[in-house]
This record gives C-alpha cells, sequence and structure tokens, in this order.
C-alpha cells in the first residue's frame, strides 16, 4: 500500500524560491576591508542567481550535468553561485583554493569542468594551472585582480558582471529528479589521489534541514552567522542552503580570515553565530588577548574539522563565547554529530557531554567494528572504527566522466557503511567520543595511546599554543609518541615541565619521551594538523629531538 502524499521533488532551486521570497530580506553581507562592507539581500542574491544561470547557459553554453567550478573566497557572489548552478541542472564543483597546484590540476581534469568561476585575487593561482586544464573553456573573473594573468591562454575570459548586465532575473528552473547531482567536493587527497564526492538535491535538501535543528546549530531569522568556514570545504558546512532555509543572515569574510579582521567583524557586524576549524578560533584568542574586541554578540560557535582542545572551550568559557563540537567529513555532507549536552543539567555536569563529538541526529546512524569486523556495543568503553550511513552519507566516489562510482573495500563495508577512519568509543545514550584517526593511533607494545588526548593535554598548559604527537619508530616497543610543540612567545617551560605537567591526566606509560619545538604545526588545506609531515620530517631528520630519559 503507498501513500497519498505528493510527491515532490526536494531540489535546491526550492531552497532557493523560499528563501528569496519569504526571507526576502534577509542578508547577505561580504566584509571588503574598507569601512562599510557589501550587502545584498537574499531576495537581490536570488535574481542574481536568475541572472546568473541566463548567462551560464545562453553565453557560455552550459548545460544539465555539466561542471562548473568555482575558485572564490566565501562572499555573496559564491553564494549566487551556489544556487545558479545546481538549480539550473548543472553541477558546482567547488575548488580548495588552498590545494597544491598537481592536487588541482587532477581535480579539475577528473571532474570535466567546463567553466570556472574565480575571483580576481586568485588569478595567480589559477593562470598557471589552464594551460594543464583542457576542458575548461571559459573563465568567469568576479571583482578586483590583474586580468593581464590570463592574456594569451586559450581560454575564453568574461567579467561576471558583464555576463549578468541586461539579463532576466527570471529563470524557469526545470523540474529535476532530487537524486540528480548538484554539488561536488574532493577530500584533501592525504593518502592517494583526491577523492570525488557527489552530493544529490535531496542530500543538499535533507542536509540543510538538519542544520536547521535544534540539535544542530538550531538558528533563526533573528541570528547572523559568520560563515567563516571556507565555501569550498563541504559546501561551508551547508550553511548556505540552511540560511536560505530559515532566513539566517550571512556575514562572509571573503579573503580577510585573518585574525585582526575577524576580532573587528564580530565587534561590528554582531554575529550571534559562527563556524570554522579550531586552529582558526586559536587565532582570534590570542588575538582579543592582545587587542581586546567586544564579543558578546556571539551566542554559539559550531567547531569542527578536528578536534576541539577542551581548553579552548574554556577559554572561550570565560569569553563569554559557547564553543559546541561537531563532528563529520566530506564524505558526510558533513554533518554527523553535534555536542549538545542533555537538559537539565548544571556547567559543570555538562562538562563530560560538551567534550565528547556529540550525538547522532535522526538522518544519521552510527556503529563501531573492532579489527576483527564484530560490531561493538554503545557501553562507552568498547572502541572501534566508527562506520555511518544515512540519507546525506556518501555511499560511492565519483568515477570519473566515463566511469562507474568506486566502492573501496577500506572505505566502504560489504553492507554499504562509509568505513569513516575515525577510531572512538560511544555511550550508552549515544555520544560519541573519537580517540584518534585510525592511522594516526599511537601503538604501543600492544596497547594503543591517543594521540588526540596527548595534544589535548598540552594544549591545556598556559605556556603552549599548539601541540601535535604523532607515532615514530621504536626499537623496543614497536612505536612510541613523539610530542611537537609550539611554545607561546616568552614562555619559560622546558621538556622535562610539560612532561610532568602531562603526568597529571595520561598514564605513565603514555608520556612522550621524544620531543620537539616547532615554528608552527603543518596544517592541511581546510586547517586540520598536518601529521604526515611531522612523521616525514621526523624520518628525513629535520626536527631538533630531545630525549628525556
Amino acid at each position: 500500500m503507498l501513500s497519498t502524499m505528493q510527491d515532490v521533488p526536494l531540489l535546491i532551486s526550492r531552497i532557493l524560491r523560499h528563501g528569496m521570497t519569504i526571507h526576502g530580506k534577509s542578508q547577505v553581507t561580504t566584509w571588503t576591508g574598507e569601512a562599510e562592507p557589501h550587502r545584498r539581500s537574499f531576495a537581490e542574491i536570488g535574481a542574481r542567481a536568475g541572472r546568473l544561470a541566463h548567462a551560464l547557459r545562453d553565453e557560455l553554453g552550459v548545460r544539465q550535468d555539466d561542471r562548473v567550478a568555482t575558485l572564490m573566497w566565501n562572499n555573496s557572489e559564491h553564494v549566487e553561485a551556489y544556487f545558479a548552478i545546481p538549480s539550473m541542472g548543472a553541477v558546482l564543483h567547488t575548488l580548495n583554493l588552498r590545494l597544491p597546484a598537481e592536487q588541482l590540476v587532477f581535480i579539475v581534469n577528473h571532474a570535466a569542468d567546463r567553466v570556472v568561476l574565480v575571483n580576481g585575487t586568485l588569478l595567480p593561482l589559477l593562470a598557471p594551472l589552464l594551460p594543464h586544464l583542457p576542458t575548461v573553456e571559459h573563465v568567469v573573473v568576479s571583482g578586483i585582480g590583474d586580468r593581464s594573468a590570463l592574456d594569451g591562454l586559450d581560454v575564453s575570459v568574461h567579467e561576471y558582471e558583464e555576463l549578468l548586465e541586461g539579463r532576466s532575473a527570471d529563470y524557469d528552473w526545470p523540474e529535476l529528479d532530487e537524486r540528480q547531482a548538484a554539488a561536488m567536493c574532493y577530500t584533501s587527497g592525504t593518502t592517494g589521489d583526491p577523492k570525488g564526492v557527489v552530493y544529490s538535491h535531496r542530500s543538499v535538501y535533507l542536509h540543510s534541514m538538519q542544520v536547521n535543528m535544534t540539535e544542530s546549530m538550531g538558528l533563526t531569522d533573528k541570528d547572523t552567522s559568520l560563515v567563516v568556514v571556507p565555501q569550498f570545504h563541504v559546501n561551508a558546512w551547508g550553511l548556505p542552503h540552511a540560511t536560505f532555509m530559515t532566513g539566517i543572515n550571512m556575514l562572509m569574510p571573503d579573503r580577510f580570515l585573518q585574525p585582526a579582521p575577524l576580532a573587528e567583524m564580530i565587534e561590528r557586524e554582531r554575529p550571534t553565530h559562527a563556524a570554522a576549524v579550531p586552529t582558526i578560533w586559536q587565532g582570534l584568542l590570542a588575538e582579543v588577548a592582545a587587542n581586546p574586541r567586544d564579543l558578546s554578540s556571539m551566542r554559539q560557535v559550531t567547531i569542527g574539522g578536528a578536534a576541539c582542545p577542551p581548553s579552548l572551550m574554556e577559554a572561550y568559557d570565560k569569553l563569554g563565547v559557547r564553543l559546541c563540537h561537531a563532528w563529520g567529513m566530506t564524505e558526510t555532507s558533513p554533518l554527523g554529530t553535534m555536542a549538545h549536552p542533555p537538559s537539565g543539567l548544571s556547567a559543570e555536569e555538562e562538562w563530560p557531554y560538551r567534550i565528547t563529538q556529540g550525538r547522532f541526529p535522526a538522518g544519521v546512524e552510527g556503529r563501531l567494528v573492532g579489527p576483527g569486523g564484530d560490531v561493538l556495543p554503545w557501553d562507552g568503553t568498547s572502541a572501534g572504527e566508527l562506520e555511518v550511513r544515512g540519507s546525506w552519507i556518501a555511499g560511492a566516489y565519483y568515477g570519473g566522466v566515463s566511469g562507474e562510482p568506486i566502492r573501496p573495500e577500506d572505505k566502504f563495508s560489504s553492507d554499504g557503511w562509509l568505513k569513516t577512519g575515525d577510531v572512538g568509543v560511544i555511550s550508552p545514550d549515544g555520544f560519541l567520543t573519537l580517540t584518534d584517526r585510525a592511522k594516526d593511533v599511537i601503538k604501543s607494545g600492544g596497547e594503543w595511546i591517543s594521540s588526540v588526548e596527548l595534544e589535548n593535554a598540552l594544549m591545556a598548559h598556559p605556556e603552549v599554543a599548539e601541540a601535535a604527537v604523532v607515532a615514530v619508530p621504536d626499537d623496543k616497543w614497536g612505536e612510541r609518541p613523539l610530542a611537537t610543540v609550539v611554545l607561546k612567545e616568552g614562555a619559560t617551560a622546558d621538556y622535562a615541565a610539560l612532561r610532568e605537567f602531562l603526568a597529571g591526566s595520561v598514564a605513565k606509560w603514555q608520556l612522550p619521551e621524544r620531543w620537539a619545538s616547532v615554528p608552527a604545526v603543518p596544517k592541511t588545506s581546510v586547517g586540520k594538523f598536518d601529521k604526515k609531515v611531522i612523521r616525514r620530517q621526523y624520518a628525513d631528520g629535520e626536527l631538533d629531538v630531545t630525549t628525556l630519559g
């Protein structure tokens, strides 16, 4: 027996229509580095998205399923592309501007992008790549920047505003299959080539609904979200689409991602919410300590992409800003869990819940799998690899224009679950605590040592700015931890003092013998600690390592 309900496809064009009409007065504010930011209403964004779709179709010949790439900062033009490209039936492909050149070339060619929308300030990055991108026919340039970098290249160059000028704002958005590709994003390629994840209209729509749930970000049209997480990083964690569903105002930092301008944005524009990786908030914390700013408007910060040190949460608590831990990945769209404690608890009772990765929403199922393939209980102690499945979870990787979807055995189980590569435990009431990445856990003498636990404990020391711990070979134990630390200016603590400080938090046998100071912990393109670089530096003898007895 079937239902009597209407079967209306879940499409990004419906999110766009809703946002530009019901929430037409909500705004996208783009920071310019000048006295006055640039502001556009949702109604204006919607109208310009219609003009962009006409330009892409009529002037550039973009058709259904064509890939249109963006190499752009977080700004209103990028939001317009977020809606215009998938709504017209093409596929939005966001390019990570922090990837090495060879990976960008691989990604564009693998996706067979026909058009690239680029901010003018990023032309020095794009221009040297274009001779190696045979599928790219058109480059559309938005904003300030030296166009001479494109001279002599075999590609048609267009000005973004000129393309939109004079075109109709009304576009007859097609009634697509909700399972059709809407957007694609490639993993960062820390091992092997980057892998393409293709999101459907349906998955984006459902994910946007979950972002707006009270158990997730729970924002309303009274909120303004400072979207620091890049739009090339898993669709800015779903915020551009979610905001159009509920009228949340967006504050976009463009290329001004340094701590000082971020602090100024918060003080002047008064956002109530923000989203970014921990390293952004560590930098902002140092900035406001040296140059105090008013952060009192901030009600909640969604922090993910890497484990948030509890000491960072405590520091922001003192400023009246609440950090909320989230977990996800490119393959999960990315919302997987969020750490909202159960109701009715005191601040002290909430703390053990806040430092977990949080609970799964209704749209995501999770399980832990042991080394032998057995599914482990949710008892808070049984540790295994996290596997997930759900309506916005990838079931395969993009196989290229002529290839079938790819389902590597090390990434997908035989029954279709995504293997996350994260090791952790789940409590009986469903709170996930990740102890490490499977590739980063330290296997010492038959026991596991969590590098994340050691890092969090080290970063609780008042003189440590950052700390990263990796496994290094050891003749006796197989592997032992190497602690690399970034000390704050004027710090006097030595390695022995740091090791003694650690002894108050972890078992004695877990304490690192090997220590090294670094000017900064290497980061990946999305701000995570890049531990493979540290391991390579150690193997090549590039680190000045001190061994304690």
